[in-house]
């Protein structure tokens, strides 16, 4: 990003991305027997796209991405958790600059920076943001709304972990590493 625009491929990474946010938060995800709480992969890969195109897209990824997928599949947004993903990708794609994962190179160090502040950001955006928000907006029981905030933040944190990881060291593993022979094509 140069300056106060937005890159066409940013732009692009931001359309896609919140769709496929959409269609992993519908049919990627298993019920947790905690109403309206789920096992949602769909943050794996919020996580993957603001660590590589850092976080306005990561931000607008999951702000779109969670507000199209609710109004879709459930008739209107539930804007304390539609906030709350994009606060997530935002904050996750702040340290896309330290992993520099177009670099090729995702080391443990890198691995470990990525998952810690993703366990933070998730906990202070799970379990204390989106339900407040709900106390707040939506006018909910408190024990029901935590509860929600703590199932969900835990997978959530974990889905990051396994599978944004994941994701992440095989996108690193794509990437032509500096020095070496492989021109970019």
């Amino acid at each position: 990003m140069k300056g106060n625009q937005l890159s066409i491929k940013t732009i692009v990474a931001i359309g896609i991305g919140s769709a496929v946010f959409v269609i992993l938060g519908r049919f990627a995800v298993i019920p947790t027997g905690v109403p309206n709480t789920n096992f949602d992969t769909s943050y794996g890969f919020l996580a993957l796209m603001a660590v590589i195109f850092g976080p306005v897209a990561g931000g607008l990824i999951g702000l779109i991405g969670h507000a199209l997928k609710d109004f879709i599949f459930y008739g209107s947004p539930w804007w304390s958790w539609v906030v709350v993903s994009g606060i997530v990708g935002f904050l996750i794609g702040l340290v896309s600059k330290k992993i520099d994962i177009e670099s090729g190179v995702f080391t443990a160090k890198k691995i470990i920076l990525f998952n810690v502040t993703q366990i933070i950001v998730q906990a202070i955006g799970w379990f204390a943001i989106a339900p407040s928000l709900d106390v707040l907006i939506y006018a909910e029981p408190v024990n029901k709304v935590y509860l929600q905030g703590l199932v969900a933040g835990g997978l959530n944190m974990a889905t990051v972990a396994i599978l944004g990881t994941l994701l992440l060291s095989i996108y690193a593993k794509s990437r032509s590493q500096s020095g070496s022979l492989t021109k970019d094509v």
